[in-house]
């Protein structure tokens, strides 16, 4: 009987072994800190994951800029050497330029728009067309609207931007609106705004205020205005090769759980949205709530629009457009 049960025993602690060895570990990296929604996501991902493929797959977490800037971190996937990595929208335009059509000033009447958009055909075709640059899109998840803060003075109209040194990114539509407004548009990794803010190199920048709180951006601007001058989702994209190695149905947990974990991030953001106003406040920040859009709209949304337009057509922007209901 001894013997018997020794045998069980090493059996299962041989299995468990095997099932150990068996398990993958993806590596996830992305630019924004552990106090974001962004890695909070993160961490939901990989629980639904290894609950969805039954500890087959597992995520192992990079965040605050650990493997790298966006730029750096989407090469890298493409390359291999990681495997999901997550950016703004932004950040993939220079590989597939209709992703353009998401960054048009303006272009979202509000976030019920923005996510018929990403979650319908328009957005699963943008992320299709990745696939040729050897990345598989996984899903949208949220930046979310962006609003301007800056160290000089309080902004209500568009001649309050004229001559700010703002940091933007290197996405053409929004370079294009800041020159537009009269700004000197700076583009710059995130990893690097917090320092060029704190010494001047920079008066200002653009983000959502999540991101503007989780990266303290606060303790080294004064203003913020909420423009919503853009939405900016985020592409969690993974190495094509390496999804395609797996088999159907762990490939379809994978689009699963990434599909959940979004729309969970999606209601963390919006839950903390007003606390966040009121963190603002509490630490000094003068936050001007209501901004009335229409003359920066009457600036920069038809001359962006004729930009993306003369080089990849109208059809995308007409047909964002007939989702906005």
């Amino acid at each position: 009987m001894k013997k018997l049960t020794a045998l069980l025993t090493g059996l299962t602690l041989a299995a468990a072994t095997v099932s150990a060895q068996a398990a993958t570990t993806l590596r996830f990296g992305y630019e924004a800190p552990r106090s974001d929604t962004q890695h909070i996501a993160a961490k939901k991902f990989d629980e639904l994951l290894k609950e969805k493929t039954k500890g087959e797959l597992k995520l192992s977490l990079f965040p605050d800029s650990t493997l790298g800037n966006a730029q750096t971190m989407i090469s890298a996937v493409r390359g291999g050497t990681i495997d999901i990595e997550m950016s703004g929208s932004p950040n993939f335009s220079g590989l597939v330029s209709n992703l353009n059509v998401i960054d048009i000033p303006f272009i979202f009447k509000d976030k019920a728009h923005a996510y018929r958009v990403l979650d319908g055909e328009i957005g699963q075709g943008l992320l299709k067309e990745l696939e040729d640059k050897g990345l598989k899109g996984l899903g949208f998840w949220e930046v979310g609207f962006r609003s301007i803060t800056n160290s000089k003075h309080p902004i209500n109209t568009p001649d309050d931007v004229k001559g700010l040194k703002i940091r933007t990114n290197q996405n053409p539509m929004y370079v294009e609106a800041f020159k537009l407004l009269g700004a000197n548009p700076v583009p710059m990794p995130l990893s690097e705004l917090y320092t060029a803010l704190e010494t001047r190199a920079v008066d200002a920048q653009e983000h959502p205020i999540g991101i503007v709180w989780s990266t303290k951006l606060y303790e080294v601007q004064k203003y913020l205005s909420l423009t919503n001058h853009g939405y900016t989702p985020l592409l969690v994209v993974m190495n094509k090769q390496k999804f395609d190695s797996f088999a159907p149905e762990v490939q379809q947990a994978i689009l699963d759980a990434a599909k959940e974990a979004g729309a969970y991030q999606r209601e963390l953001n919006a839950k903390n949205e007003l606390d966040i106003l009121d963190k603002f406040r509490k630490a000094g920040i003068e936050v001007v709530e209501k901004v009335d859009t229409k003359p920066f709209r009457d600036i920069v949304e038809q001359p962006v629009r004729q930009y993306f337009i003369e080089r990849n057509g109208d059809t995308l922007i007409k047909q964002v457009d007939a989702l906005a209901q």
